[in-house]
């Protein structure tokens, strides 16, 4: 047996509290599952103005807590305490109003970064480490996430080096999206107040600017990403932009793991917002969520023609490129398409114009709904990602799920989690494309479609395999179990981490 650990997580984002994307849902996930281990997990994250701490029943604590900012001086600012919900796990909102008491999270209502998002995450990442120290709660693994908590592993290889409370401190860097990086002007140094000669091409410069994550990859005692595939892609120029060399460096010490999704809420069986529930035994109730689908878009209430699915945020990342050239040839397809999301602006009005022209064969709705998430993966045959990169996905999984055939580009978590079908051996469970490019996006589609009309047996298999999937959180904690025992060895040195903590765990994971 091995010591149970004490475990800090520091994120900008935790679901339910604040959500932009898939890093909120790991954090609001995974915790609770390394409690069910027996670590120790202490959360922190900003109180955004929109967490409503009376609503939450927030605890405040007495003693106001001080971050030392440098050349800003100390900055101050109020903890508040809950819990993760259904857990015994506290988590910390740091409330500071001239940094966090806005409506967005990173961006105003224009779309652009907040002017001061240096100031903002610094202090985040420092203030997170005086909490605790002042809570007196001393963390064998400081777990942190993409650029916005990146400064954490230089700041403990720097400022509390030799602190009691911090400086034996393993960190992991989780990077979900490599495209955002935290660049700023150098001035952003005197904040750090690390010393100007980490201002190098081996530490946070690049292109005279501070980069946040590039120190975090080389400051950090091990790295993950959000699957396998992505480990790998980031040390590519396609998707490294730009830090591919860094990470390639750091390659023996990087290491992928794939998300999770909640299949208590993603089930649908018990699905709440599905017009019928329905299993891999009884498939009746699909038939039943895809009229119901029909009816809300007001398309023909067709049992027989195949629908496509789409929930999306509408950006390049996603592919809505692509798609936007292969649309009006995919409609020339007998299918139906029903789209959800939000992003671009000029993807809104394209999308609607064509399910303007073509009111029988598509279904737009701009914005997002997760009722209608629920319902578009339930009553759809097939669910479309072309997606540039994907460092995980979820939706795919959820199309899993619900027996929804994945279209997807074979891309990073997408590549990971969906399994190409085989005409031969009928094996797999959805359906890949590589270029990336309208050609193979039209073709993949109408490859899918061609499937479904003429080998009815096969898709029914196809749907079968897909439902018998599973990508559960507690197989993605105990690979972030494997990964936490690592960094403490790493840190610590192999004979004093055996003194500390035992025998180190057998391996669960290998290295890209």
């Amino acid at each position: 047996m091995t010591k149970k650990l004490n475990v800090l997580i520091v994120a900008s984002e935790v679901f339910p509290f604040a959500k932009t994307g898939g890093l909120a849902d790991v954090i609001g996930a995974l915790p609770k599952e390394l409690e069910k281990m027996g670590h120790d997990v202490r959360v922190v994250m900003p109180r955004y103005y929109s967490i409503d701490k009376d609503k939450l029943g927030l605890k405040y604590l007495d003693h106001p807590l001080g971050t030392p900012m440098g050349i800003v001086g100390e900055v101050w600012c109020g903890v508040y305490e809950g819990k993760l919900p259904n857990t015994n796990i506290s988590i910390y909102f740091l409330e500071h109003d001239d940094y966090f008491g806005r409506a967005g999270i990173y961006n105003d209502e224009n779309g652009s970064g907040f002017l001061d998002n240096d100031n903002r995450f610094v202090f985040l990442s420092k203030a997170s480490l005086q909490l605790s120290k002042m809570l007196n709660f001393k963390p064998d693994v400081v777990h942190v996430n993409d650029w916005q908590t990146a400064a954490i592993p230089t700041f403990l290889n720097t400022t509390y080096r030799h602190d009691p409370m911090l400086g034996e401190a393993a960190s992991l860097l989780t990077i979900h999206n490599m495209q955002h990086q935290g660049n700023f002007y150098p001035g952003l140094m005197d904040v750090l107040d690390i010393g100007w000669e980490h201002f190098n091409f081996l530490s946070l410069e690049r292109d005279d600017q501070v980069n946040l994550l590039k120190g975090g990859i080389y400051h950090s005692t091990l790295i993950n990403t959000v699957s396998e595939g992505y480990a790998k892609e980031i040390q590519t120029g396609e998707h490294g932009w730009g830090l591919e060399g860094v990470v390639r460096e750091r390659s023996n010490d990087l290491y992928g793991i794939v998300n999770g999704i909640d299949y208590d809420e993603w089930n649908p069986e018990t699905d709440k917002y599905l017009a019928a529930n329905y299993s891999h035994n009884d498939l009746s109730g699909k038939a039943k969520c895809k009229q119901d689908l029909q009816e809300i878009f007001g398309l023909p209430i067709d049992p027989n023609v195949p629908v496509i699915g789409m929930v999306s945020r509408l950006a390049k990342q996603k592919g809505i490129d692509i798609l936007a050239e292969a649309i009006y040839g995919l409609l020339d397809f007998d299918i139906q398409i029903i789209m959800l999301g939000t992003g671009e602006v000029w993807s809104h009005f394209y999308f609607g114009k064509a399910a303007h022209y073509f009111p029988r064969k598509m279904g737009c709705y701009v914005g997002y709904n997760n009722e209608l998430a629920h319902k578009i993966e339930a009553g759809s045959d097939f669910f479309l990602m072309p997606s540039r990169f994907e460092p995980c996905g979820l939706n795919q999984i959820y199309s899993l799920r619900y027996g929804t055939l994945p279209i997807v580009r074979a891309t990073g978590g997408l590549n990971d989690t969906i399994e190409n079908y085989n005409e031969e051996t009928e094996e797999g469970t959805g359906f890949k494309f590589n270029d990336m490019s309208a050609h193979a996006l039209y073709n993949t589609v109408g490859w899918a479609t061609y499937t479904y009309y003429n080998r009815k047996n096969t898709m029914n298999k196809l749907i079968q395999q897909a439902m018998s999937k599973r990508f559960t959180w507690e197989d993605s904690a105990k690979k972030y179990e494997n990964l936490y025992y690592r960094s403490v060895e790493k840190r610590l040195g192999l004979d004093k981490y055996k003194q500390d903590i035992g025998v180190p765990v057998k391996q669960l994971i290998t290295s890209v």
